[in-house]
């Protein structure tokens, strides 16, 4: 009896296209990991500089996050052609797509963040001689940690899913797999490519919330312990 062969089958669950291209898929993996990282790291770059023009009062908070806003509301396709006269068919082109779509969801948890730092805190950091340079670096930042990385976790989420559309330049990680795979109805491989982004994201989501976890340690202090039973 001949054994049946899942590639030929055209199967959505083969073991046999996983192992075959063990290579391939760890390439688009980490590819799809670096430019999701790059990306949220110069999302935070640009995010705080604007949150912080945005706190100056209305003036600056319309239109910096009207900006934003209407930049996240732009198609992935049309943002990669504004962008392709700047930064040809490159990594740079997806890479600084992918920053102005994060800058909606960054720049408003961070400026959330500093908004809801009390004020009759920074009144004492200023009476203990705090100028505002040191203010915003040494209390006014640690106090906003849990938003600002709560803006962190949504936005590299966001990015894993934002990165696969790289792939109509050829520089979409696991997105390079997944568009010619659907168009030749590859099942194998459109499973694979897409299971992969899923554990992605779970796993950045994951590894962000233990670093809030260990950054944001008053967050979790003085909570209430369990009313002891009996009497």
């Amino acid at each position: 009896m001949a054994v049946r062969n899942c590639l030929v089958a055209n199967d959505w669950i083969c073991w046999d296209y996983v192992s075959s291209r063990a290579p391939e898929l760890a390439d688009a993996t980490l590819e799809h990991v670096w430019i999701t990282a790059v990306s949220v790291l110069i999302g935070v770059a640009v995010a705080v500089p604007l949150a912080l023009l945005a706190r100056r009062g209305r003036r600056w908070a319309a239109p910096v996050l009207g900006l934003t806003t209407l930049l996240y509301t732009v198609p992935s396709l049309a943002m990669f052609s504004l962008l392709l006269p700047f930064f040809g068919l490159s990594a740079a082109l997806v890479v600084t797509g992918l920053v102005l779509y994060s800058l909606t969801i960054l720049v408003r948890n961070v400026l959330a963040g500093l908004e809801a730092v009390p004020e009759e805190v920074r009144e004492a950091a200023r009476g203990m001689g705090y100028g505002p340079a040191r203010l915003l670096w040494q209390v006014e930042l640690p106090l906003a940690l849990p938003a600002l990385l709560a803006g962190v976790r949504i936005a590299t989420v966001s990015t894993v899913a934002l990165t696969t559309v790289g792939s109509i330049v050829g520089k979409g990680g696991l997105g390079n797999l997944i568009a010619p795979a659907v168009n030749s109805s590859f099942k194998a491989q459109v499973l694979t490519a897409s299971v992969l982004c899923v554990l992605l994201a779970l796993a950045a989501d994951l590894l962000l919330l233990a670093l809030q976890w260990l950054l944001t340690p008053w967050t979790r202090a003085g909570r209430p312990a369990r009313a002891g039973k009996g009497g």
